[in-house]
């Protein structure tokens, strides 16, 4: 039994199924991938997770309990921190500001965790006053995933956090999630950039048109042959 779970998922929007019969988990402490072309379903897959899209049939389980009727807000305050491709900071207020907004479920001194978020992330510090919309691309990733961390979250779900930054950024992002997950965070994360995702996955999930094509690890589906050849581009 995964720490969380997604079991047998199939439901879309609509009339239309865009899951179909999909499962997808992840241990604590643990990084989980799910890689595949466009429109496989992979973050369909996270918004159901989360509670954002009705199954059909299915259910999503965390530590053991069914929490497949609880609406997005109810799953944050069982630990999911939930962290959007695309809108995902508030552009007009400082990065402080933001972080802060990121704590609102709380009504303890979140002062320890601030300055946790400003040691995985030290160029949020030195801009904690600018408006976050003034930011690069790579720091507003890094102000959206601060603010989700700030919930401390038991789960850390990510689409696509590097889309649209540079190879550089994206390596560094990817230090800072594997720094994320030594804490004990379990990370569940959507990826364009399948191969440098499963280098750094311990679990990895291939989907096609909604379905479960390949589950392993992240160093097998890198060494598998089929993986490489029509995923990774040879």
């Amino acid at each position: 039994m995964s720490f969380l779970i997604g079991e047998n998922m199939t439901g879309g929007y609509g009339g239309a199924d865009i899951l179909n019969d999909c499962t997808i988990g992840v241990e604590q402490g643990e990084i989980a991938v799910i890689v595949g072309p466009n429109g496989a379903g992979k973050s369909t897959a996270m918004k159901a997770i989360f509670g954002m899209l009705n199954l059909r049939q299915g259910k999503v389980t965390m530590e053991g309990e069914d929490i497949t009727a609880l609406t997005p807000q109810a799953r944050v305050h069982k630990g999911m921190g939930f962290v959007p491709q695309t809108n995902n900071v508030f552009t007009s207020m400082s990065v402080e500001e933001n972080l802060e907004m990121g704590a609102f479920i709380r009504d303890d001194d979140i002062t320890a965790t601030m300055a946790q978020v400003y040691d995985l992330f030290p160029i949020l510090k030195e801009k904690r006053h600018q408006p976050a919309g003034e930011l690069s691309g790579g720091q507003r990733q890094q102000v959206a995933v601060g603010r989700a961390l700030m919930t401390r979250p038991k789960v850390l779900m990510l689409d696509e956090p590097t889309a649209g930054v540079s190879p550089i950024v994206m390596d560094e992002l990817f230090d800072r999630i594997i720094e994320v997950a030594r804490t004990g965070i379990a990370i569940l994360m959507v990826e364009q950039n399948a191969k440098q995702a499963l280098n750094i996955a311990d679990k990895g999930y291939v989907l096609v048109q909604g379905a479960n094509r390949f589950t392993d690890t992240g160093e097998a589906l890198m060494a598998n042959p089929e993986v490489r050849k029509s995923f990774l581009g040879g």
